[in-house]
């Protein structure tokens, strides 16, 4: 007895059925098909048998006649023909391929390099470069990535819709590695081809024999057939039930059958008629069950499919509808339609037109509209976060494992090593929290879909993007600064050693010392924060990235300006700072300070100058000499103060003595302390021994 398994995705795809019913409802005059309408010759014969002519440009379509557009879709410049010569459109494209193609349209219009994963004759591939503004290069295999030349250009990858998963897959790693700059992927692959693939693979692993049913020059079927051989020994490709013999089968007793997307189901059924009638097959009820689940189009149903239903007429509950391929009407509840408000007569005036649904549940069948929108912008949202898009939750639970939430119809799950960069203890905390995430991995299933995601890759980028954005500006930064440069800078931070000033972005030191000629205490003396001042750069260190500045190399020195406020001669206040054996120094104004010798404290004699003066102490005194090159002062109390009076006696050694007061030192005031009537002789010239000039070399020397 042979035992015949039919795939369960056998027969057209949703884009398929879609053009071929198009093709069927319209009027046929007037009509034309861009290309074959499906790789399918049953389909296009029958095509051609209504008067639907197939032409191969549009220069061929009569000007205001109708052109239906094939599911594979075409190029921007197909769209521009037809409407410069006033052709109405009929666009059956694919869905899936519509959402290609206008990955590719943004992709081209950044200037981005897109790499499209096809065959390169492929209608499918030939519409999706036409939106490419000649920036798209086709791969095919893993060996044609050599030849494009990707290294430095930013990549977009998108595949065609029935690429393999596995190819797809290879070269995606490729790419990624040769590219050195960012590579986007969207995995354009439509879920119905990507579980058709699946499924015959499954089927070949389980039987002795598998049947590949359609067209020779279909490219989806002969993938299959492809996939079947992979596990298979045994795999047969026929175009349709005329290929079929019976003596490639009477050997085995587990037979598969597959057919691609454009191959129609009645096509399925001739094989199996024909299997069913060989009078070496042992009679048996698998064949009419298979045939009778093929008629019932119900029995084809999974829950989340789209279909387009044809409404049949309208009830006080809600609508009957069409099911394809279906001969019992399905009540589409009014509470499951798309409107504001339910209207039976409206819906009933509506009967014979189209209503695209989704299965809710299939046993019993049951079916929605309002479900669609929501669900459709559910899994655009899953496809941009499958190509990298970041996207956000509120953390809802936790396990040891991590942290869970939910996305619509989708779980998500991040795990604790991917919650942020460094471990993670407390995974309580971060219920009730925004989660920011990008996807791992997306899991698809009739039980579950379930996000796999990670919130330390998000930081990550972010980080890196910060640095990468820092160590831009710090090469430019260096590119342009020099010693001696006037710069400009608002001081951010103080401290008490100077203060951190940000120039361009930048963040430079002003040491305390280099704020002011006089020296200050506290940075706050001089700067404040949030300010802005010039500044010169006094050093730049571009190994350690440290810039040093200065404030005061900008302000004139207090020396710099002492020549237009003193003179020689001027009476100037000031304090007593230091005090040394032959003077004392005085600080006139901050910066600037002079030295009164010890020979201008007093008109009269002194043996320390701390006898008369002492720090801190205010005083008045004359500029004596004022040099502001060498930064030298000159001041004298004594200039100030009233001269003694002198009272001159001669005494009996004057006259002893007066030949020969030549001998004696050159000192013209003198005083011998053991006679009584000697009295002190002062004389202008000097004082203490000591000339006017030695006291000055003797001052400058201390300077």
């Amino acid at each position: 007895m042979m035992r015949v398994t039919v795939a369960r995705s056998s027969g057209f795809c949703r884009g398929v059925r879609h053009a071929v019913e198009t093709a069927e409802r319209i009027a046929a005059e007037g009509v034309y098909v861009l290309g074959e309408l499906v790789h399918n010759p049953l389909v296009t014969d029958e095509i051609a048998r209504r008067g639907i002519r197939t032409v191969s440009s549009v220069e061929e379509v009569p000007a205001g006649a109708t052109v239906i557009l094939r599911s594979h879709g075409v190029g921007k410049a197909v769209y521009e023909a037809c409407t410069a010569r006033g052709l109405c459109v009929e666009d059956c494209t694919c869905p899936f391929v519509k959402r290609t193609q206008k990955i590719v349209r943004r992709a081209a219009e950044e200037g981005k390099t897109i790499v499209i994963v096809g065959e390169k004759s492929h209608p499918e591939v030939v519409g999706l470069v036409g939106w490419s503004e000649g920036c798209a290069v086709v791969v095919g295999s893993e060996e044609e990535i050599g030849a494009a030349d990707l290294a430095d250009k930013e990549v977009v990858i998108v595949a065609q819709t029935t690429c393999p998963e596995e190819i797809f897959g290879k070269i995606v790693k490729i790419v990624s590695k040769v590219c050195e700059k960012t590579v986007e992927i969207f995995r354009t692959i439509c879920y119905t081809t990507k579980e058709r693939q699946e499924e015959a693979a499954a089927l070949a692993k389980t039987c002795d024999a598998v049947l590949v049913i359609g067209g020779i020059n279909s490219s989806n079927t002969n993938r299959l057939y492809e996939i079947c051989r992979r596990h298979c020994a045994n795999v047969f490709r026929l175009a349709d039930a005329s290929a079929f013999r019976f003596e490639d089968l009477k050997n085995f007793k587990n037979v598969g059958i597959v057919s691609g997307a454009s191959t129609p189901d009645t096509q399925t059924q001739e094989v199996l008629f024909k299997m069913d009638n060989n009078t070496e097959v042992n009679a048996t009820n698998v064949m009419d069950e298979v045939v009778a689940k093929m008629e019932d189009g119900q029995s084809k149903l999974k829950k989340g499919q789209l279909v387009t239903a044809i409404i049949s007429s309208a009830a006080d509950d809600g609508i009957a509808v069409l099911l394809p391929f279906s001969k019992k009407e399905t009540l589409l509840e009014k509470e499951e339609l798309e409107c504001e408000e339910y209207s039976k007569e409206e819906y009933a005036a509506k009967a014979g037109e189209e209503i695209e649904v989704m299965v809710v549940s299939t046993n019993p069948v049951k079916i929605s509209q309002k479900i669609i929108a929501k669900i459709k912008e559910e899994e655009e949202k899953i496809d941009s976060i499958s190509g990298g898009e970041e996207f956000d939750i509120t953390c809802t639970g936790f396990n040891k494992g991590g942290l869970t939430g939910s996305m619509g119809t989708y779980t998500v799950f991040v795990p604790a090593k991917e919650i942020r960069m460094g471990y993670v203890k407390e995974l309580d905390k971060y219920v009730g929290k925004k989660l920011r995430l990008k996807a791992l991995e997306i899991k698809r299933s009739d039980r579950k879909k379930e996000i796999i995601a990670s919130q330390r890759v998000v930081l990550e980028e972010e980080r890196a993007a910060r640095e990468q954005v820092k160590a831009e500006r710090e090469a430019e930064f260096f590119a342009n600064v020099h010693v001696g440069d006037i710069v400009e800078g608002k001081v951010e931070r103080i401290t008490n050693f100077g203060a951190f000033v940000s120039v361009n972005g930048f963040d430079c030191l002003a040491h305390i010392s280099d704020l002011s000629w006089t020296g200050v205490k506290t940075v706050n003396e001089v700067l404040e924060i949030g300010k802005t001042y010039n500044f010169k750069v006094l050093k730049v260190d571009e190994q350690n990235k440290k810039v040093s500045i200065g404030y005061k190399q900008l302000q004139p020195q207090p020396w710099d300006l002492a020549a237009e406020k003193y003179a020689e001669g001027d009476i100037v206040h000031g304090k007593v700072v230091r005090i040394v054996p032959f003077g004392a120094f005085v600080e006139v104004e901050s910066g600037i300070d002079g030295l009164v010798h010890v020979s201008q404290i007093s008109h009269e004699w002194l043996e320390n100058p701390t006898s008369v003066l002492s720090i801190g102490e205010e005083i008045d005194a004359k500029i004596l000499v004022l040099d502001p090159a060498n930064r030298k002062m000159t001041l004298s109390i004594k200039a100030l103060l009233p001269e003694p009076e002198v009272t001159r006696v001669r005494t009996r050694r004057d006259e002893e003595g007066r030949g020969d007061r030549k001998s004696r030192k050159s000192s013209r005031a003198y005083r011998d302390s053991r006679d009584d009537d000697d009295v002190h002789e002062w004389s202008e010239g000097g004082v203490g021994g000591a000339s006017i000039a030695e006291m000055l070399q003797n001052k400058n020397s201390d300077q």
